[in-house]
Parts: C-alpha cells; structure tokens; sequence
C-alpha cells in the first residue's frame, strides 16, 4: 500500500514595500482620471476590495512611471528571487531539513519570464544539489498554489523517502498599467500584491498532515474569464467575466465532482481554505459551499492584509489555519485561468 504524502511545513513570505490602499487609490486617480472617463465609477472597487494594503517589489512610484519589458522582468528577476529564497528557506528550517537534502523542486509563477527559471537563479543562494530535479510550472495563475502542491505531491508518491519543495512566487504588481485605460486594468490595480509561499512535502514521514486527494475541472469555452495578454509593455490582464457570479454558480457542482472521484461529499469536508480572489469572490463561495456568511475569516483576513497574490495566496490562508490548529479534513481550494477549480483534500495528522 502506498505510503501517504505527508506536509511537513507551509512558509511564506512578502516583499519589503508596504502599499496602503488608500495611497494606491490616490496614485490611480492621479493617473487615470484625467484620461478615463468611467474611472470614477470604476474607483469604488479600492474601497469594496476588502484590502488594506499590500506588498510589493517596488514602492509605489516605481509603476506609475513609465515601464516595458525589460523593466518589469528585472524588477520580476530581483525580487521573485529574494522571495523564493525568502519562502524556500523558512519552509526548509520549519520541515527540519536542509536545501542540499531537496530531491525535487517544483517552481510556480505566472507573472514574468526568467529562462533560467527562479529555482535555478536561486540555487547557488540556497545551497541545492548539482542533481536536484527542477520542475517549472508557468500559466496556472490563481489555482496555482493548489496545483502546484497537488504536483508536488504526486511526485513525492512516486519517490517514497524523496523531499520535495514546492514554492509558489508572484511579483502581480508588474501588472500594473498606466497605459491601459479599462476596466480590468483598474480592478487589477485595485486587487494585486505580492508574495510567495513555500511547501516541503514527502512520503512516509511525520508532518501536519496528510495529502489524501487532489483534482481540476476545467470548464469549457471559459477561456475569456482571466489570463494574460502580452503585448510590447509587458503582461496585461484579462477579466472578461465577472467571476463571483460565475463562482457562485459553478463552483459546488466542480468541487463535489472532484471530491466525488475520491469517494467523499462536501459534507465530508470540516473546513473549505478558499483562494480570496477578492471580498465578492469569498461571499460568492460562501453563498456557493452552503457556508454561513462570514466563516471564511482567514480568507478575507489575509485579503485584508496582503491583496490578492495569484498562486501563494491559498498558501497563506492555509499557514493560518496551521496556526489556529487544522480540522480533521481541510480541502484548499482555487480557481485559476482556463477557467479551472482545483482542490487539495489536507487530513491532520493524528
């Protein structure tokens, strides 16, 4: 019988520049005001967001100048590199374990380009084996926390006895636009920060607890509803749908099935840890999983205090609930470009 997939640690990490909503509001409306007519109707998203501030690679000034692709991909470089080796090193020290003991690396990121990728330029910093096997995952957007950790943990199945480090880095900020006068620009404005988190995980170990499943569902003809354009100024975002109605809808059936496949129901679930994409996407899953209003407090907590941070952001909200002390079953969940949900069933660890 397979030995089960243990997490020994979640870690994460934030860049040092704090920026407080109130100020990016102002920066924004100074910026765009003068040259997009709706923005005043646009605007109420900095207030409604449910965010108090974030972090960031840059201070504030630094994107409301005048930017492209080489700028952005320095600025991504630096700083999804510091907080890699941020994040790497505080879930390696919690797991017990050293960087030269990591067998696999799996690297989530989806906000800039670097060829060779972050575990690569991070790796003299960390002190990984010449023979550490790399694996980088670009294009999962939001859900990539939770698939990323689902990745990990199917590799760490198929080597009993490997450790396997997932870490997770988004520099969103670069994403911020003074060029694109739309909707979609602002509320990006308005909801993005940056972060990383970390997860060491492996077979037949002690750890917090176990990975007793992992599932997606994609959903056909979404493929308008988030992403990214690239153009000569860099990354620009998609949101051609409103997702909390979307979520509202759809998110229940896609969760049951996926949790179906593995023999359990939503009923069998003690706590749901959901990516807050924003204040109406956690009410919109609340409405959806049949929760009472307001349980998903680690949710907005941490939308509150660091934005949405694409694919760590479920990894904060579940280092939180380790803090408070796991239920039996938690399933992390996330949706992410394609459109597509994907889930990752925790059991404590007795």
């Amino acid at each position: 019988m397979p030995q089960p997939v243990m997490l020994a640690s979640v870690a994460t990490a934030v860049p040092p520049f704090i920026l407080k909503q109130r100020d990016v509001a102002a920066a924004a409306r100074q910026g765009f005001s003068g040259r997009y007519r709706d923005f005043e109707r646009v605007a109420g998203v900095f207030t409604n967001s449910g965010i108090l501030q974030r972090h960031a690679v840059r201070p504030i000034d630094f994107y409301f100048g005048p930017l492209g692709w080489p700028d952005r991909t320095k600025a991504y470089l630096e700083g999804a590199v510091d907080l890699f080796v941020d994040a790497a090193t505080k879930a390696l020290d919690s797991a017990g374990v050293g960087a030269a003991d990591v067998d696999t690396i799996v690297t989530v990121s989806s906000t800039g380009i670097a060829t060779p990728s972050l575990e690569a330029r991070a790796a003299a910093r960390m002190g990984f084996r010449a023979d550490v096997e790399r694996v980088p995952v670009f294009g999962l957007g939001c859900a990539g926390g939770v698939s990323g950790l689902s990745i990990a943990s199917r590799l760490a199945q198929a080597r009993p006895g490997a450790i396997v480090l997932m870490v997770g880095v988004e520099i969103c900020t670069l994403a911020f636009r003074l060029d694109e006068l739309t909707k979609a620009n602002i509320v990006a404005t308005a909801l993005f920060g940056d972060g990383a988190a970390a997860c060491v995980l492996r077979a037949g170990e002690a750890g917090l607890a176990a990975v007793e499943m992992s599932g997606q569902h994609t959903w056909p003809d979404t493929l308008d509803i988030m992403g990214w354009n690239v153009d000569p100024q860099g990354f620009g975002v998609i949101f051609d749908r409103a997702i909390p109605p979307f979520a509202e809808e759809h998110i229940a059936p896609a969760v049951a099935g996926i949790l179906g496949r593995a023999g359990l129901s939503l009923a069998d679930v003690d706590r749901f840890a959901c990516h807050p994409g924003g204040s109406k996407v956690v009410a919109a899953l609340e409405r959806a999983l049949s929760l009472e209003q307001g349980v998903l407090d680690h949710e907005r907590n941490v939308l509150a205090d660091y934005g949405n941070m694409s694919a760590p952001t479920a990894l904060f909200v579940l280092e939180r609930l380790i803090d408070a002390g796991l239920p039996s079953r938690t399933l992390l969940t996330a949706m992410g470009p394609g459109f597509t949900a994907s889930c990752v069933s925790l059991k404590r660890a007795a």
